[in-house]
């Protein structure tokens, strides 16, 4: 099982971090030891000073895929959950400052909490009028739909297809909307499709 990751996919997003828009989706990759296991708490990596959420759409695969046209794109969809791309900012500011790769400021263990809770697909209209939102500490601080992605789900699939062999289980992390920032030990974090609370994590 992978974890892929698609970077500056909302437009607000990459303009808070002063990203250019990208012209094809920028993708990146998580280890699987990125998630957290069941019951398991989330600790302050000790790497870093400056540690972002960004909430995300999550997508399951549910057959192996290569190549896959955007028409079909969708029957390779089992589920769809929720995630937390967790950014080492200063560490990532580093390595791009170096044109190095994010691995360490972002697949690092733990960094991608996702919902137990998945929803199938079924249960949507439209995979591409989602809404979802973060709180932290009961404000919240993130909101998006996926219409708002610069690059559909459909699109993502295809391009992600056309370099990696999409396996049954993958995850797809498809992008953050504005309003990312930094944590501190003691935060809550409640991550919401619609108005279902899909992921509740305490910062430790």
């Amino acid at each position: 099982m992978k974890i892929l990751c698609i970077g500056r996919n909302y437009v607000d997003h990459a303009k808070e971090l002063n990203n250019p828009l990208p012209k094809s989706p920028v993708i990146f990759i998580k280890p699987e030891t990125a998630l957290i296991p069941k019951n398991h708490p989330f600790h302050y990596p000790k790497f870093t000073n400056d540690l972002h959420y960004e909430v995300e759409i999550v997508l399951r695969i549910k057959k192996v895929g290569k190549h896959i046209e955007e028409r079909f794109a969708s029957k390779y969809i089992s589920e769809i959950g929720i995630g937390i791309d967790f950014t080492a900012r200063d560490l990532q500011s580093q390595l791009k400052a170096k044109g190095l790769p994010w691995e360490k400021a972002k697949g690092w263990d733990h960094s991608a909490p996702i919902s137990q809770h998945f929803i199938p697909i079924e249960k949507f209209d439209s995979i591409n009028d989602i809404t979802f939102s973060l709180k932290k500490n009961g404000e919240l601080v993130q909101k998006g739909n996926t219409k708002e992605m610069i690059f559909p789900i459909e699109n993502l699939i295809s391009e992600i297809s056309s370099y990696f062999t999409l396996k049954i289980g993958d995850l797809i992390f498809t992008g953050t909307p504005a309003g990312v920032g930094s944590v501190e030990i003691g935060d809550k974090l409640e991550a919401f499709i619609g108005d279902q609370l899909m992921l509740s994590l305490t910062i430790r």
